[in-house]
């Protein structure tokens, strides 16, 4: 088990006529592998969630475990666990600042302490993962399209080698195509290596698409644990939380409502389109 919440609370302005509770008895385990989604509206606790498992922000009560290993003790390897479990933020090309894109990937692992041979392979790696052109590795990185430096922020995270890859919004800002291709290319890493991956989203189509399991957070609180077909199901809950489901989870609600004896848990066009054709095929 990589990681383990057990009983979280995070308290904003603790002490103070302000406080209110960020993450209110967050539980949670998250296995090796899996692709995680986590959904809900802006202000319900995804950010602040996403901080505590990499141990940015302390709990104010409760306790996490990476690996068996308690990180509020006060032996334990903070730097270590920041290299597991790699955080790249909403518009991460903000971070970008070396002269180039390739001294960009190599500062992570340089901060590592490991030798130079060694960092340049895990940029070089790391670079060819994520999908850029070679003829771009020396450029600035302020040159490059907004998609590209997406790349090369989720590179620089990649080359320090995380067992854990959370990605708050990394598709923010770009177009259709450039959206499709960072999803995919996500995707590929964690069905070649294995990485548990963890993607906040504003996008329902995007988390239906692509991952295993979704967390719908609301008010600090997870209220919804399960896989998208079941999550999507709560259509008309999520609505009253702000959210939506994916278009085509209406399209087959409305076919339900007309009739056509289609599944209610079809949450992507590709599904969609076995389930009509299957049906369509059984009534003739």
């Amino acid at each position: 088990m990589a990681i383990i919440l057990d009983h979280v609370n995070y308290i904003y302005d603790e002490g103070t006529p302000f406080s209110r509770y960020a993450l209110k008895d967050i539980c949670l385990q998250i296995p090796d592998g899996q692709f995680i989604g986590v959904i809900g509206h802006t202000g319900s606790g995804k950010s602040t969630l996403m901080q505590h498992l990499n141990g940015l922000i302390k709990a104010t009560e409760g306790s996490i475990y990476f690996n068996g290993e308690d990180i509020y003790d006060s032996d334990f390897d903070k730097k270590k666990l920041r290299s597991k479990v790699g955080l790249v933020f909403q518009y991460p090309e903000h971070q970008l600042f070396e002269v180039d894109v390739f001294s960009d990937v190599c500062f992570g692992p340089r901060n590592l302490g490991l030798d130079k041979k060694e960092v340049e392979l895990r940029a070089f790696d790391a670079l060819r993962k994520v999908g850029l052109p070679q003829d771009l590795y020396y450029q600035s990185p302020f040159e490059l399209s907004g998609g590209q430096k997406r790349r090369v922020a989720i590179a620089g995270v990649l080359a320090m080698k995380p067992d854990v890859l959370i990605l708050d919004e990394p598709t923010a800002g770009l177009d259709p195509k450039g959206r499709v291709e960072i999803l995919e290319q996500i995707k590929n890493l964690q069905t070649e290596s294995g990485m548990t991956i963890i993607l906040v989203s504003h996008s329902m189509e995007d988390v239906a698409e692509y991952v295993d399991r979704i967390l719908v957070m609301n008010e600090g609180s997870i209220i919804y644990d399960d896989v998208p077909g079941e999550i999507f199901k709560h259509y008309r809950e999520l609505e009253e939380m702000g959210l939506s489901a994916p278009q085509v989870t209406y399209v087959m609600h409305a076919l339900r409502e007309s009739g056509i004896p289609v599944s209610g848990d079809v949450t992507t066009l590709e599904e969609a389109v076995e389930e009509i054709t299957r049906v369509i095929g059984s009534s003739h």
